[in-house]
């Protein structure tokens, strides 16, 4: 099982992640939604598409577009559709 922390909130547990260049895409069904907040963040990846942010929200306390997903990805990357992976501080472990 790997955990996503942030701020001392489990964000998102999953046995079912997809690693892609070293990140860990949680399952959307497997990640706490109540502390995504939609970001107007917006980047582009060659290979995987257009990717959107969410910035992170616990006990008052804000991580901008530490979270991203792509909505629509290539044909290469459909593996991380429905997907969420996390970065800027939030800690991913095995346990």
């Amino acid at each position: 099982m790997l955990t996503a922390k942030w701020n001392g909130a489990v964000i998102a547990q999953s046995e079912n992640t997809q690693i892609v260049e070293g990140n860990h895409y949680f399952p959307r069904a497997d990640v706490n939604h109540g502390y995504l907040k939609a970001s107007d963040t917006a980047t582009h990846c060659p290979w995987k598409g257009n990717a959107s942010y969410y910035s992170l929200e616990v006990d008052g306390k804000t991580n901008i577009d530490a979270a991203w997903y792509y909505a629509a990805p290539s044909k290469r990357a459909m593996h991380v559709k429905d997907h969420i992976a996390f970065w800027n501080g939030v800690e991913v472990t095995e346990g």
